[in-house]
């Protein structure tokens, strides 16, 4: 472990040098990083880790002053902030808009010990991704809480796009997202789908794909409504498997046509996940997320109560959920690495006057759910299970996504010279989920009354502490983000 810096007065110097701003200690913790768990002491100053000591080395360090604040975190755990790669903060989407917004959205995530957020700019049918991206800065710039990045939905891939593609890389814009679903709004075809795939193998960036053919699904729409099925359940029912299956097996096919790496958004099912592991036996750089709603909640959620099916409707997401028994194969998917990250797809709706949009017409339902504050709480049990291990845990909440979407070094790992993104996580703590505890502007909570047990106690930000015993503490919230220009695909 390195040994503190230090002037030759004796103040603890920052990584890199020069002496910047307060100096914290985290004391008696134990630090957990992808690979690694071990007692230690975390110093902070100018907003980076700049060592971590073993604790018999404290008096040492500390003898010619005090840190300006000291943290103790004796019988916790200590590890990178959580990155949450996919978002949709202030999201223009069936009529109405995402409930939260780059202020109250990234305040939630960092209250549940999510520190950086990767969200999507959309570029609109017929119009530049310039113009997108100038748009979805603004709506973040001055409002985040936390860092941010973006990735960029791409509705076309024409030769001026195609060529946009590389100004954007330079920006950090370093990954796109494209759709096999929603007809007229995201849809693209497979062309389209393989040009943008060899331009970004020049580039070096990745392409994201929600991998669902959309075409045959929006038949089964139209003939379910002919039929008078309305409810929120038919959701699901009119997207089966198979449909998710086939789109994965078809992005994956033309990855390696164009010989680059491919990575599956918020993937939810089984023959969707033997797809991803069919093509990593083979050796090929795919990659895949899940989440959380995806592990605890099914299909059973969406048909709701007796004499209240609508209640379904707050379980309306896309890909929608899947009958129970897929959460087995998703968790060792994650145990043996065949999927690699998990994210929350965070797109909340309220149920009154958002959800209602589709009382009388499931397709008309907003589709998304809440879940940027309640990843690490809901992980945190697959860790208690011993579904996995807390090193992975580290690793498909943070290390992964960070080194996966250019940001590891900077992000995602407790080393000297990393940002201050750091946890303080209290694993005897207990905390019952629900509308009113937390922090997301929406009016209900898909996991109302499920007491958790582990939480976060202290979260840094860039070394500010922002959230201490679930209450923000940091002077400024509105606009103390900082965009983040990340590199290119790292692995």
């Amino acid at each position: 472990m390195a040994v503190l810096p230090r002037s030759p007065a004796g103040r603890v110097r920052a990584a890199g040098g020069g002496l910047r701003g307060m100096r914290t200690l985290i004391k008696d913790g134990t630090v957990v990083t992808a690979s690694d768990t071990f007692a230690s002491d975390v110093w902070i100053e100018g907003g980076k880790i700049v060592a971590l000591t073993d604790p018999s080395q404290r008096a040492a360090l500390t003898g010619s002053g005090q840190p300006d604040r000291t943290v103790d975190a004796k019988g916790k755990y200590v590890f990178p902030g959580g990155i949450d790669c996919h978002t949709h903060m202030d999201l223009p989407f069936g009529g109405t808009t995402a409930s939260d917004d780059f202020d109250t959205g990234t305040v939630a995530a960092a209250h549940g010990g999510t520190t950086t957020i990767v969200d999507f700019a959309i570029q609109s049918k017929g119009s530049s991704m310039r113009a997108g991206l100038d748009a979805w800065h603004a709506k973040a710039e001055g409002k985040a809480a936390i860092d941010y990045g973006f990735h960029m939905i791409m509705t076309e891939a024409n030769p001026g796009t195609l060529e946009e593609m590389g100004g954007l890389v330079r920006e950090g814009i370093t990954s796109f997202k494209m759709f096999m679903a929603y007809p007229g709004v995201f849809l693209v075809d497979d062309q389209q789908i393989f040009r943008a795939m060899l331009r970004a193998g020049e580039l070096g960036a990745l392409i994201t794909m929600h991998a669902e053919i959309g075409l045959p699904i929006d038949v089964l729409v139209q003939r379910a409504l002919s039929e008078g099925h309305t409810a929120p359940v038919y959701h699901a029912l009119t997207r089966p498997e198979v449909a998710e299956a086939t789109g994965t097996e078809r992005a994956i096919a033309l990855a390696e046509m164009a010989k680059v790496p491919v990575y599956m958004v918020h993937l939810s099912a089984q023959r969707a996940l033997e797809r991803v592991m069919e093509a990593r036996d083979r050796g090929l750089p795919a990659y895949a997320e899940t989440c959380p709603q995806y592990l605890f909640c099914s299909e059973d959620d969406l048909r709701g109560e007796p004499g209240n099916p609508w209640k379904g409707a707050g379980y309306v997401c896309t890909p929608p959920l899947r009958p129970a028994h897929h959460h087995a194969h998703l968790w060792r998917g994650l145990r043996n690495y065949d999927l690699q990250v998990v994210a929350t797809d965070h797109c909340p709706f309220c149920m009154k006057d958002q959800k209602e949009l589709g009382r009388n017409d499931f397709s008309k339902i907003p589709n998304g759910m809440p879940g940027v504050e309640t990843r690490l709480y809901l992980l945190w049990e697959g860790v208690r299970d011993g579904r996995i291990s807390m090193n992975r845990f580290v690793e498909i909440t943070s290390t992964a996504p960070a080194k996966i979407f250019g940001m590891y070094g900077k992000k995602g790992t407790m080393a000297v010279g990393a940002d201050a993104d750091v946890v303080v996580w209290d694993p005897n703590q207990e905390k019952v989920l629900g509308k009113d505890t937390l922090h997301m502007r929406v009016d209900y909570s898909p996991f109302e009354g499920r007491k958790v047990i582990g939480a976060p106690s202290a979260v840094f930000s860039r070394g500010e502490l922002v959230v201490e015993h679930d209450q923000w503490v940091a002077k400024q919230k509105q606009g103390r983000g900082q965009f983040v220009r990340r590199g290119t695909f790292g692995l």
